[in-house]
């Protein structure tokens, strides 16, 4: 990728692949591990991380497409959406086949946090030193006693219990850490009533290799140089392995005999690390598709139930890969900081609010969104703020992330133990139904889910830097009337509310509600209302489904413009450059809910939409900001190296009229995502969240819709991030 698009600074990969002060905890003896980095050579992650603003894709559950006719007699095409956060039928067909344990987020603790921190003490004899059989024990017996009666299993023992392998390349145990091996260890944390997780990384160690003499186990015929391409080329997160060809039959059993190995020493999870596309990795060498579909379809045929879950940062363009092979993936790098801490908040804990929005769709029964550890047992030592350390337990809950902790669970403090053991909020994480936001235009934020007892749950969040109040209104969350509101956190019911959830946060704060309807006969509203397309004469909405609803009406200044059976609507038939109120209703035998909170949209204007080329001479650059190449993006251009000092300015954006109009805006980012603010005429900021593909791909464009307010005339929008790195900006249509 050009080197404009490289703005990075101190990247979250370089801390997730690991600086090389840890590199000997992290890789297999004899190697070193090279981290990744752009054209330039510049990391290509950034220290800031962002989501997009559009809602994630919505598909039907069978794949099929169905139509709705508008009331001007023309066909919009709709894709039908489950019930928000429930597992879809395509979902429950994947877990065919797969272990019971997949069937909620599991529930843990994990060695890397602890290996990875500079907090006294914690590695005494070095970095990464933590990491030994009496340390792995000592967390164990301290899960069983504290942690285990609230649903906490797995020990799972993260990099650096390796040292090569066996005369096979099997993996074998640092004795130094682990004089007993492993089977030994794991046998130690089954007799506890706990299960036993292990990690390993993607490819062939080159230290294992042998000059292509090592045979494989269980084999007369294949050795190390038959399951290698000639070139050795190499592959994973930090190009520590050889790329394995599995056009050879001698892969697949090189494969087997390491999970078979796992296998007999009885373990119950495998973490694979560094997988590509995603790792900050693309291209030939970095696919790693065939290697987890090996490793899948051993797992399944090892004859022990095991789950298989990807690292770290996995690329979006390929979920249905590891939806189809794996239990659960990393949307994400590494939460911790790699510091005198665990984590903190600005470097590593906040970004998961952003990031996570394209993938809440994907995850479900049998495969989950890992968010990577929850770090809230202990202040001192977790570096943040209570009201971080409740804001990070509620955001992994309600995204029915896996919960497991990073924390040395032998020092839980009292708050600690409180987040960590709140059965109202273990069972919110256990039922799988994962929120989303009403809207990332602000750093005060509402997300919500509605369960299956017809109630909703409601976080609100204020990831800003200083207090704010956070409102939840009910109109936008589909809740009818007036509700009986629990605070969960408190522990107390608020009584009958009407209208909305809203609390003064602190900085960085939040607040979880259980709201219930007070009549739960009542059809629900259509919550999530938002456009995703608009033209001079059509405008494209979609909203989350209700529950019960066999169909859906459109409106807007209360004339019905379309009917349809799923949550997706083209409207026809209006007029250029005019505003417009939609709203829609629910429909189930006969009954209609009321109206959706109204959404405002104004059409483009006659000849629009217009497209704005970023990258235009008549756009006003600051800092570092530049134009660069790229051959896909429109004109061949874009404007990258964004963020900081760094700005662009798109001008004379003309309507003919004030109103609400709907941005579209192109863009590349190769980074899990990133995050920038639109200013209106250097009045109205709004911030929008970049999907990222996470496979360091800059030079494919995609696309993220906002709605902005405009006035008539010429307007001017400038596009920044001052406190971190962003996407390449392409164009921007209205």
């Amino acid at each position: 990728m050009p080197h404009l698009s490289a703005r990075s600074g101190p990247s979250r990969r370089l801390r997730a692949g690991l600086a090389t002060a840890v590199a000997a905890a992290l890789v297999p003896a004899g190697l070193t591990a090279a981290l990744p980095a752009t054209a330039s050579g510049v990391p290509a992650a950034s220290a800031q991380v962002q989501q997009a603003v559009t809602a994630p894709a919505r598909t039907t559950a069978t794949g099929t497409t169905t139509t709705g006719t508008t009331a001007a007699g023309t066909t919009a095409a709709t894709s039908a959406v489950p019930v928000t956060g429930a597992a879809t039928a395509a979902q429950a067909a994947t877990t065919a086949g797969r272990p019971k344990a997949a069937d909620k987020p599991y529930m843990g603790w994990s060695s890397w946090s602890l290996q990875s921190t500079n907090y006294p003490g914690v590695n005494p004899d070095g970095p990464g030193s933590f990491i030994t059989e009496k340390n792995i024990l000592a967390q164990a017996k301290a899960m069983a006693t504290k942690l285990k009666p609230f649903g906490y299993e797995y020990i799972n023992i993260d990099a650096g219990w390796q040292l090569g392998g066996d005369e096979w390349g099997r993996p074998v145990a640092n004795t130094k850490r682990f004089p007993r091996g492993m089977k030994a260890v794991g046998e130690d944390i089954h007799a506890l009533g706990l299960k036993f997780g292990i990690y390993t990384v993607v490819g062939l160690g080159k230290d294992v290799y042998n000059e292509g003499n090592m045979p494989i186990y269980g084999t007369t015929d294949c050795f190390s140089r038959d399951i290698v391409y000639p070139d050795l080329r190499t592959t994973n997160g930090w190009d520590m392995s050889y790329k394995i060809n599995y056009a050879s039959p001698c892969a697949q059993k090189y494969v087997d005999s390491i999970v078979q190995t796992f296998a007999d020493w009885k373990v119950d999870f495998i973490k694979m690390d560094g997988v590509g596309p995603g790792s900050f990795r693309g291209g030939e060498n970095y696919d790693n598709r065939e290697d987890v579909e090996a490793w899948y379809r051993s797992v399944q045929n090892s004859g022990r139930e095991m789950l298989y879950t990807l690292s770290w940062s996995m690329s979006h363009k390929y979920v249905e890969d590891w939806k189809a092979n794996s239990h659960g993936w990393r949307i994400d790098t590494d939460v911790e900081c790699y510091c005198d801490t665990i984590v903190r908040w600005d470097s590593s804990v906040k970004q998961r609010w952003w990031d996570v929005v394209q993938w809440i769709d994907d995850t479900g029964p049998g495969a989950w969104n890992n968010l990577d550890a929850v770090i809230v047992g202990n202040a001192e030592m977790d570096g943040l703020t209570e009201a971080e350390r409740q804001s990070h337990m509620t955001f992994w809950a309600i995204q029915a992330a896996p919960l497991y902790s990073g924390d040395d669970l032998t020092k839980l403090d009292a708050y600690g133990l409180k987040l960590l053991t709140n059965r109202e909020v273990i069972a919110i994480n256990q039922a799988g139904r994962p929120a989303r936001p009403l809207s990332q235009s602000s750093l005060q934020q509402t997300w919500y889910t509605k369960n299956a007892d017809g109630s909703t749950t409601v976080a609100l969040f204020n990831l800003g830097d200083q207090p704010a109040t956070v409102t939840g209104k009910f109109d936008e969350l589909g809740i009818t009337g007036s509700a009986k509101v629990r605070d969960i956190w408190a522990g107390q019911n608020l009584g009958s509310v009407s209208g909305q959830v809203s609390a003064t946060l602190p900085v960085h704060g939040s607040k979880l509600y259980k709201i219930t309807p007070n009549n739960p006969h009542t059809l629900a509203k259509p919550s999530g209302v938002q456009a995703t397309d608009v033209s001079r004469t059509t405008a494209s909405l979609s909203w989350d489904a209700s529950p019960g609803a066999t169909s859906y009406r459109v409106y807007a200044g209360g004339r019905e413009l379309a009917r349809v059976t799923a949550p997706k609507a083209t409207v026809t038939g209006l007029a250029p450059a005019t505003a417009y109120k939609f709203e829609v209703k629910a429909v189930s035998n006969g009954r209609s809910s009321a109206a959706s909170a109204p959404l405002d949209l104004t059409t483009s204007k006659n000849g629009g939409p217009v497209k704005y080329e970023a990258e235009a001479d008549t756009n006003p650059r600051t800092g570092n900001a530049g134009v660069s190449g790229c051959a896909a993006c429109s004109g061949g251009n874009k404007v990258g190296n964004l963020g900081g000092d760094a700005t662009v300015t798109l001008t004379d954006l003309t309507v003919p009229v004030a109103g609400t109009y709907l941005l579209k805006i192109a863009y590349t980012d190769g980074d899990s995502s990133r995050q920038g603010i639109l200013t209106v005429n250097d009045t109205t900021p709004y911030w929008v969240n970049f999907h990222g593909t996470g496979d360091n791909d800059w030079g494919t464009p995609q696309t993220t819709v906002q709605r902005v307010e405009l006035k008539a005339g010429a307007n001017t929008i400038k596009v920044s991030n001052p406190g971190g790195y962003m996407a390449d900006i392409d164009y921007i249509i209205v």
